[in-house]
């Protein structure tokens, strides 16, 4: 559920855009984004960070967009958000003791400590990555096929991503439930 709700602006901005204009469908993404923060605000009562940056980027480049009357400010938001998102994680090497991902996902996921570091930094290089990827595709195709490979693209992409992870992670987990049936 979380999944199609944290997918819900890339839709609404895929649907106004076929529907009407980039210049409405940068609103709608706006729009939606800030109502995703405030939805997770008013229902959790903590602000998601992720989603926060993500949506004063749109701002910032969806106000560009629309003010210059320049489609392709709204195209470099993904750039923008996935470059943040890696120095962010790689930055959490060099700060505190542990890293990002391990602060954000320990209790749910009992991973040893080298383990998550190695997530991290898998992570460091798929935003990067995507941020890159984002680039080439917005220079070298369409404007309407940088909207099909942002939505559904990158979640085809981050879905494959995961399914890597598995294999690696999944001995870890398997020996976690073995040792929480032991207790």
């Amino acid at each position: 559920m979380k999944f199609l709700l944290d997918s819900l602006p890339a839709l609404v901005f895929l649907g106004a855009y076929f529907l009407y204009d980039v210049y409405t469908a940068t609103i709608a993404l706006i729009v939606s984004l800030f109502g995703l923060v405030a939805f997770y605000w008013f229902a959790e009562k903590k602000l998601h960070k992720a989603h926060f940056v993500t949506a004063l980027v749109a701002l910032a480049l969806g106000g560009l967009t629309i003010y210059l009357h320049n489609e392709t400010f709204i195209q470099y938001k993904p750039t923008l958000v996935y470059g943040i998102f890696a120095l962010a994680l790689a930055a959490s090497h060099l700060i505190g003791d542990k890293v990002l991902l391990q602060r954000m996902g320990e209790k749910s996921v009992p991973l040893p400590e080298p383990v998550w570091r190695k997530v991290n930094i898998a992570w460091v290089g798929y935003f990067a990555f995507s941020a890159v990827l984002n680039v080439w595709v917005a220079k070298t195709f369409s404007y309407d096929t940088w909207m099909l490979f942002k939505f559904p693209g990158t979640l085809v992409l981050m879905f494959v991503f995961l399914l890597a992870h598995a294999p690696f992670l999944g001995r870890y987990l398997q020996d976690a439930q073995q040792d929480q049936g032991q207790n």
